[in-house]
């Protein structure tokens, strides 16, 4: 059937559309709504329920929870019940490791105002608390396509169609999408979000920014020994099984019902093509010092998700006509302390203010320029500026002499108020990283146990990932040819190896090898569209409700 014999969409209009039910989408539909009960607000969320498509780690600074609900710690339903008791950082080092003093650690680090516990379930709190203020939410439909107005503005978008075959046949249940159209409309999809990455390359958004810079961080929950739990407990690390020239570093957080969760974050400027992420954090695991905490638990999930890691140089200009970026669709993690849920709640919230505003002035699909022009000097603004040169002095000394230039850049920032390196380049993207495979030699990583190590396929299963098979794949290689000649004979088939969850593999089949995708074990966390060297893998939304179904994650 062509583009010109399908039934029309069907439409709806609201003042504003949110794109994304995560923790700035939420925030920015609360937030609005707290402004002008009036209002009438939707999000759309891709996910088969709010917090399906939601991982963090999460120790959660509550700066901007305060401020959107003041009165959450009364709240019984709030899942946010352990507060940081105690917070360790350390070297590791072969089977031993180095606890860094307090006193060394600048006090933006510091956590014992935080909160341990699951973004997914925080987000799906967050989520009647929208609709009790009238906030329409649609789970279950991904947005596919940005709508323009004659004028070029964004005027909504449209959600993707469902019951489309593999070979792009109609099934019997084809529905077409929707249109949600808004007077304005924020784009909350989280970190590599697809709507996001069109609209950053239209507007040129990134044209005086540095290029975005990206982690992976995989995730697993463990129920442990209660004798072994110490609730509160956090701690951190850096260096082993990592190199000097690979950044990265582990989280091990103890929280409700003697749960632990326990991750792995690479910086994904890594240049060795043999490395893989995930059986780095399953070595992790392994550690002496690590290994005792999960001997006699249980397993109960496990996720990835890209991190965003450019931080202030990265972050894009966030607004163009009809709409605004929000949260890590436009890149507000705070690398050193593993946080962005504060910061995208931040913005989420700082977008609403605007919006509401120039609503109130009768506005609609042109550009609200006073939010781009608010948020350095917010409370997101100042927390990135402060930490802006930690991951490019990472990136340029490795490890050993990075971490500690980072450290004393903190010092100085929050000492005297300035830098002593200025602001530094984070030179090129993630995709330009990678060495030719010759450079570097394959690395045997050892046979998983099934106790505390494990394989990516018994992983995946426990992110609950599915997808509808008979259904187009949703990663989309432009040229299949470059792939074999680059990918595959350069870089001798990374992508086996970067991403978490099996989905792509080389099949040798005689002289010609085959690129296999398994687009079912996909959990989303789009590694593929940041590190393949050539950028010649797109992820794209599948059919809406597919994909990891996390918990508690």
């Amino acid at each position: 059937m062509s583009t010109e014999e399908l039934p029309p969409r069907e439409s709806m209009e609201f003042d504003v559309v949110i794109v994304g039910a995560g923790p700035s989408g939420l925030a920015a539909a609360i937030r609005l709504k707290q402004l002008n009960a009036d209002l009438n607000v939707v999000v759309v969320e891709k996910g088969s329920e709010v917090g399906a498509h939601i991982l963090s780690g999460a120790v959660i600074d509550p700066i901007s929870l305060d401020k959107l609900i003041p009165d959450w710690r009364e709240d019984a339903d709030c899942p946010l019940k352990t507060q940081v008791k105690d917070d360790h950082f350390y070297w590791m080092f072969g089977d031993n490791r180095i606890k860094l003093p307090g006193f060394a650690m600048p006090s933006l680090m510091d956590n014992h105002h935080c909160y341990i516990g699951s973004l997914g379930n925080v987000c799906r709190w967050l989520a009647p608390k929208a609709e009790a203020l009238g906030v329409e939410i649609y789970p279950g439909f991904a947005a596919t396509e940005v709508l323009y107005d004659d004028k070029g503005a964004v005027r909504g978008i449209a959600t993707g169609d469902m019951g489309i075959a593999k070979d792009g046949t109609h099934k019997d249940s084809y529905t077409r999408g929707m249109e949600l159209l808004g007077k304005y409309t924020l784009f909350a999809e989280g970190a590599r979000g697809s709507l996001s990455k069109q609209l950053i390359a239209k507007f040129a958004l990134d044209a005086k920014s540095e290029p975005p810079k990206f982690g992976i961080g995989l995730k697993e929950v463990w129920q442990i020994d209660p004798a072994k739990h110490k609730k509160g407990l956090i701690q951190h690390s850096f260096g082993w099984p990592l190199s000097n020239s690979t950044g990265g570093g582990s989280f091990l957080y103890h929280y409700d019902d003697n749960r632990v969760a326990v991750g792995f974050v690479v910086h994904l400027n890594y240049d060795d093509p043999y490395l893989s992420p995930f059986d780095e954090f399953q070595r992790f695991k392994t550690h002496p010092s690590i290994r005792d905490v999960f001997e006699g638990g249980k397993r109960l999930a496990y996720g990835a998700r890209a991190i965003t890691e450019g931080g202030y140089q990265s972050v894009p200009r966030l607004t163009f006509p009809g709409g605004a970026l929000v949260g890590c669709a436009a890149g507000f993690v705070n690398v050193p302390r593993i946080k962005g849920v504060h910061n995208a709640m931040g913005t989420g919230m700082l977008a609403a203010e605007h919006v509401a505003g120039a609503l109130a002035e009768g506005r609609a699909n042109d550009e609200v320029v006073a939010y781009e022009n608010a948020w350095r000097d917010s409370a997101v603004g100042k927390d990135l500026f402060r930490i802006r040169n930690v991951k490019p002095l990472w990136s340029k000394f490795g490890t050993l002499l990075g971490v500690p230039l980072g450290a004393l850049d903190m010092w100085t920032n929050q000492l005297f108020g300035f830098s002593l390196f200025g602001t530094l380049s984070h030179a090129k993207p993630d995709r330009a990283t990678l060495d030719p495979a010759k450079q570097h030699t394959p690395k045997n990583y050892p046979k998983p146990d099934g106790k505390i190590s494990f394989d990516k396929l018994s992983s995946v299963f426990l992110s609950n990932t599915n997808h509808e098979e008979d259904q187009p794949v949703h990663l989309k290689v432009t040229d299949m040819n470059l792939q074999k000649t680059s990918e595959h004979d350069v870089f001798a088939g990374p992508s086996n190896r970067y991403c978490p969850a099996g989905v792509y593999e080389w099949v040798e089949e005689g002289a010609s090898p085959r690129f296999q995708i398994n687009a079912q074990n996909c959990v989303h966390c789009k590694t593929c569209d940041v590190k393949d060297p050539n950028g010649n893998i797109t992820w794209v939304p599948p059919e809406g409700g597919g994909g990891p179904n996390y918990e508690a994650m």
